[in-house]
C-alpha cells in the first residue's frame, strides 16, 4: 500500500485545515486508517483513527471535539478536519494503515505509512 498525505501548511491558532491521505496499489478494504502525528523532539503520538468499513472513529483526548476523521471508500481516502488548532498541534502529520480493522492508538500496530504533511500552526 502506497499512502500519500497532503493538505498540510500554517495556519493561525483557532484556524483550521483538511489532510487528506490517498491509499494505492494493494489496499485492505476491511482495515483501518490512521492519523499520527510527531513535533520535534518528541515521540510519534496517535491522533485519529476509523475503519474503511463502518463508523465509529476513535480519537486521542488532545484533539477529541476539534478533530475529525473521515473516509471516501471509492477514492481510498481519509480525511482529518482539524478545527480550533492550537499552536501545540504543531507537528508533522502522517497517514498509515492496518489490515486488521481494530483501532489501536500503537505505531507498531501499522502496517503501512505515508510520508508526512507540515502542519504549522501560529499564535
Amino acid at each position: 500500500v502506497q499512502l500519500q498525505a497532503s493538505g498540510g501548511g500554517l495556519v493561525q491558532a483557532g484556524g483550521s485545515l483538511t489532510l487528506s491521505c490517498a491509499a494505492s496499489g494493494r489496499t485492505f478494504s476491511s482495515g483501518a486508517v490512521g492519523w499520527f502525528r510527531q513535533a520535534p523532539g518528541k515521540e510519534r503520538q496517535f491522533v485519529a483513527a476509523i475503519r474503511w468499513i463502518g463508523d465509529s472513529p476513535r480519537y486521542s483526548d488532545s484533539v477529541k471535539g476539534r478533530f475529525t476523521i473521515s473516509k471516501d471508500n471509492a477514492k481510498k481516502t481519509a480525511y482529518l478536519q482539524m478545527n480550533s488548532l492550537e499552536p501545540e498541534d504543531t507537528a508533522v502529520y502522517y497517514c498509515a494503515t492496518r489490515s486488521r480493522p481494530v483501532l489501536t492508538a500503537s505505531p507498531n500496530e501499522y502496517d503501512s505509512w505515508g510520508r508526512g504533511t507540515l502542519v504549522t500552526v501560529s499564535s
